[in-house]
């Protein structure tokens, strides 16, 4: 295998296995689903190798970059029957990033690469559906002007929103083709009055500055900051994967989710889902949206329920491990887009391990090994020493109790915590950009947002209760202050989380902490085996 790609997966992908540590855990994972035979739109993946090179603008990389794009999108072309920038059958892509390890939502991702104002009519004419292409239109038009062009989101927000309220709908996802059409062109407008220029029209530049711009956010301060707090140092850098566009967002029989073959926060087994209909990837893992669980989706469209679980379990067994698992479902059609180990609290992660080991997934030894890795003095279950009216209820994301003074943005968490105070981070929405403030805060508080957004999964990962989707907490637009429930809230005042009964109480709380005597016991268990097994 060389060290340039582009390596394939899908359809008729041959070659070597590939590697995390080259192509990044991201591609591993896909190439490693396309061969159990899941439904697996066709990609290609340039290496970590060039990570480095790119950032540096050693033209022997950017000249691989290029040869690699054009080489990975003709195999595209020919997997698919369509072309890049085509008025009639045009492929669309996304540009996803993916090191040797997992580092959810700390990178760059473009969707929709490939559409402009002529490819726009080719997807309306191949899906006979406008509301697709135009909405697919003006994400890409946003998202590309956000990465490649470091354009702020507040411009295209305030957009969106005052279009909202003119059309007198309830959000984007009420807009008609009408609308959306408009929108695209304005989004236009507001990127070419920022930078200068028009966004590019050619599809190959688009591509060509999706790729940079992805190898660029290994360089992002939340990237550098995450792997900072999980020592991660170490890694190379970031491939590039660049991927058939599935569509979540074509109609009442689409949508994007994230599902957890167990349940990350306590390890019960069962599938965690977070799921929107009539939705892109980004709408899920970005948190700025309250979705749906697995009974919503199964629901509507059981098929796709029952061969997502089976999916799941299938997953679950080939990596020995519980996963992490991105898709999206097109017309009625699931794909798999990423799986990987999930992120868990040390409490999930040792119940899993117990009953892995009980289900024949683990043999012990592998599991003990695997407990090495658990902080065991983490693993206590937090619970408060009394009851205490609730004031308004969420979606648990992580489970415990917390209690701590209220700040509204990452400096005031780092400040309070450096006075040695107990800190809840209340948000409307939690962006991965505040990842310095989940490692300072107790427990994470938002408006809105789901248990399997990127930032949920972050806070889970550090072992911070989290509650998202609070439809009774409001935050004024100046981050001042706000309330709950008609409760006035302010900067430092005390406030009370639980993860367990998925209640928000205000004041302060004195806490106990149990201890899952049974799990740790069959831990203790496992070892006086292996040790007498060894003498």
């Amino acid at each position: 295998m060389n060290n340039e790609g582009p390596f394939l997966i899908g359809v008729a992908a041959a070659g070597d296995e590939l590697t995390p540590e080259l192509a990044g855990a991201k591609a591993a994972e896909l190439w490693r689903m396309s061969r159990l035979g899941l439904p697996v739109p066709p990609a290609f993946v340039l290496p970590t190798t060039l990570c480095g090179p790119a950032n540096r603008q050693e033209p022997a990389a950017l000249a691989s970059i290029e040869r690699g794009l054009r080489k990975g999108i003709e195999w595209l072309e020919k997997a698919t029957g369509r072309r890049l920038g085509d008025t009639r059958m045009p492929l669309l892509v996304s540009v996803r990033s993916g090191a040797a390890h997992s580092m959810p939502g700390m990178m760059s991702t473009i969707l929709d690469a490939g559409l402009n104002d002529r490819s726009v009519h080719g997807l309306i004419g191949l899906t006979g559906n406008p509301r697709l292409a135009w909405d697919s239109y003006r994400r890409f038009v946003q998202m590309y002007s956000e990465v490649v062009e470091g354009v702020p989101a507040t411009a295209f927000e305030a957009r969106l929103a005052e279009l909202i309220r003119s059309e007198d709908v309830a959000s984007d996802r009420d807009l008609d083709p009408v609308a959306l059409e408009k929108l695209a062109h304005e989004f236009h407008d507001i990127a070419a009055r920022a930078v200068g220029r028009a966004i590019p029209a050619e599809p190959m530049q688009q591509l060509r500055a999706a790729a940079l711009a992805v190898y660029r956010s290994w360089e992002s301060r939340r990237a550098v900051e995450y792997r900072r707090l999980n020592n991660l140092e170490a890694l190379a850098g970031t491939a590039v994967t660049v991927q058939v566009m599935v569509f979540g967002n074509s109609g009442g029989r689409s949508g994007a989710g994230v599902v957890f073959s167990r349940n990350p926060a306590t390890g019960a087994k069962g599938l965690y889902a977070d799921f929107l209909f009539d939705a892109q990837g980004e709408d899920v893992v970005a948190g700025r949206r309250i979705p749906g669980d697995a009974a919503m989706l199964a629901a509507r469209l059981p098929a796709v329920a029952r061969q997502l679980a089976d999916g799941a379990s299938r997953l679950e067994r080939e990596f020995s491990d519980v996963q992490d698992i991105e898709f999206t479902v097109e017309d009625g059609r699931l794909f798999f887009l990423q799986t990987r180990s999930a992120q868990r609290t040390p409490r999930a992660a040792l119940r899993i391990l117990v009953d892995l080991v009980h289900e024949g997934v683990l043999h012990a030894d592998t599991a003990l090994a695997r407990a090495k890795e658990i902080d065991l003095d983490r693993v206590g279950i937090t619970r408060f020493v009394e009851k205490a009216p609730a004031v308004a209820t969420a979606t648990s994301a992580s489970p415990g109790v917390a209690t701590g003074r209220i700040a509204f943005d990452t400096a005031h968490a780092e400040a309070l915590a450096a006075g040695k105070e107990p800190v809840i981070l209340v948000r409307h929405d939690i962006s991965t950009e505040d990842v310095a403030g989940f490692a300072v805060a107790t427990g994470i508080l938002t408006a809105t947002g789901g248990r399997t957004a990127h930032a949920a999964v972050v806070a889970r990962q550090l072992g911070k209760v989290c509650l998202v989707g609070c439809r009774e907490l409001a935050i004024r637009a100046d981050v001042s202050g706000g309330q709950i429930a008609g409760h006035q809230i302010r900067e430092g005042d005390w406030i009370s989380l639980d993860g367990e009964a998925a209640e928000v109480s205000l004041g302060r709380r004195d806490i106990i902490i149990e201890v899952p005597q049974a799990e740790l016991a069959e831990l203790d268990a496992w070892g006086h085996r292996s040790a007498a097994t060894a003498s």
